[in-house]
């Protein structure tokens, strides 16, 4: 293949990388790909890439002077200081109208930075998230791409060429400026994270409580999926519960030490909505699940230490229950939704970015982990009303509530009662409930907060600030104590 003749060229030959040059190949483009490790590169050019149209270049030089004109270089590397390490290399042999595309996990401020500086050196740059795992890069990711319009324009005919299709529309849209790209995809993330953590407390209470076989559980998953669950990650979970261990026979998931990792964006995810005052709760209890899973020795010991709860065996109706959990399922699942647009929306509004939250659902319906046929209604949703300050307020999503809130309180009491711990369960119904009231108890925490630092609070029944002497209130004439004084609001 001649020098200057690949459509586009990609850095990072782990998995993704590979299975990303793989599907732009296959679409008909030419590309170029360059490791850090030559030896990744010589093995990939050997094995799958080989009779393809896939130039395997040895360095950073040979790699840039086999692309085409502008040239677009796609990185895949780890988040953090590899990738900066990679454009640092790439900077000085591109020219001015060049793109630099990360597709990897980056954290957005670190996109934001990035595109600055590139761009006041005249060389664009887009930060695209990646979602689908290893098949989904191979088949056809959901992409959002985030940076200039010029310079998501140069790249669109590769990306849309290779994202997922669904309804002939592929899962590839401009999200926004600067680091809106990366920004989705940490929420993506942090939603992912909820849905599976949702997905395992089902599991926990139809296990625990009911004693469901595996063979049982990947049968009802099924079913479930034939409905409203209808979903990539109840889909797996179903083969995953009819998958046996070759070494002893037992269930798969028996045999799995019950130890989540998580790699960081999670975390991202709560930083961001606590830096912005949106409530994520159930994505937060799902990070919080992680965590405390990964005590593994020291929650064996404190079994043997702490009592347990006195439990009676179940003697309610075993299908009324499993109906409880799918809906406490779903309606947790948009809850979880609802959060997470919201998040969105915060973030939106504070960088400018004017997300589109239909856009936003539409390409998660094919090719990311939280591909569900769920999401279609989200689109439906914000189609009806763009400005939609909450999925729960939407009619659709509000009758859905009004179906499954009896058997969600159900479900959740039951886990309460038999001992099994629903932290996200637990956390949606508590955001709906929080949500759905008009008046909370935070009128005696803004009072306490009055008492032990004097830090106002206002009435209902006229407008001010104002702040009480709780222990010794000054006394009128006639012996009734002071009234409540207006005051300038003091800081917390």
């Amino acid at each position: 293949m001649k020098t200057n003749q690949c459509d586009i060229g990609l850095i990072g030959l782990a998995v993704m990388g590979e299975n990303l040059v793989l599907n732009m190949e296959s679409k008909g483009f030419t590309v170029a790909v360059f490791n850090r490790t030559t030896a990744v590169t010589e093995k990939f050019a050997a094995n799958r890439a080989q009779g393809k149209n896939i130039q395997p270049t040895r360095t950073m030089e040979e790699f840039v002077g086999a692309l085409s004109r502008p040239r677009k270089a796609m990185i895949m590397v780890k988040a953090g200081p590899p990738v900066d390490a990679v454009i640092t290399q790439l900077v000085p042999l591109l020219e001015k109208g060049d793109v630099i595309i990360d597709g990897g996990n980056s954290l957005f401020t670190d996109t934001q930075r990035r595109g600055t500086e590139l761009e006041a050196q005249g060389i664009h740059f887009v930060g695209c998230g990646v979602s689908g795992g290893e098949e989904g890069a191979l088949k056809g990711p959901s992409l959002m791409p985030g940076g200039s319009r010029e310079s998501w324009e140069i790249i669109a005919p590769i990306f849309r060429r290779i994202a997922a299709v669904v309804d002939g529309e592929p899962c590839c849209r401009y999200m926004g400026p600067d680091g809106a790209g990366h920004y989705v995809k940490m929420v993506h993330n942090g939603i992912e994270y909820g849905d599976m953590q949702l997905i395992c407390e089902a599991y926990a209470i139809l296990s625990s409580v009911l004693g469901l076989t595996s063979e049982e559980l990947a049968n009802m998953f099924t079913e479930w999926n034939r409905g409203d669950l209808d979903s990539y990650l109840i889909d797996i979970t179903a083969q995953i519960f009819r998958k046996h261990d070759p070494e002893t026979g037992k269930p798969m998931v028996d045999v799995i030490l019950d130890e989540a990792g998580q790699k960081g964006t999670g975390i991202w995810t709560l930083q961001s909505a606590i830096q912005r005052s949106v409530v994520i709760s159930t994505i937060n209890a799902a990070v919080e699940a992680r965590v405390i899973s990964s005590r593994k020795e020291e929650r064996v010991k404190a079994s043997e230490i702490l009592p347990q709860p006195e439990v009676e065996k179940f003697t309610g109706k075993r299908d009324e229950l499993i109906t409880a959990v799918r809906d406490a399922l779903y309606a947790s699942k948009i809850v979880s939704y609802a959060q997470g647009m919201e998040l969105l929306g915060a973030a939106s509004i504070e960088f400018k970015w004017n997300l589109n939250f239909g856009d936003i659902a539409t390409i998660w319906r094919g090719g990311c982990i939280i591909r569900a046929k769920f999401l279609n209604r989200i689109v439906e949703a914000y189609a009806r009303d763009r400005g939609l300050k909450n999925l729960l307020l939407d009619p659709y999503f509000t009758g859905i509530i009004a179906k499954t809130q009896h058997n969600w309180r159900i479900a959740v009491a039951t886990a309460v009662l038999q001992g099994v711990a629903v932290p996200a369960f637990s956390a949606s119904l508590g955001y709906f409930d929080s949500y759905r009231q008009a008046r909370l108890p935070s009128n005696l925490l803004q009072a306490q907060r009055d008492f032990f630092g004097a830090h106002t609070y206002e009435r209902v029944d006229k407008p001010g600030v104002f702040h009480t002497e709780w222990m010794e209130p000054e006394k009128h004439p006639t012996g009734e104590p002071a009234a409540p004084k207006p005051v300038s609001r003091a800081g917390e």
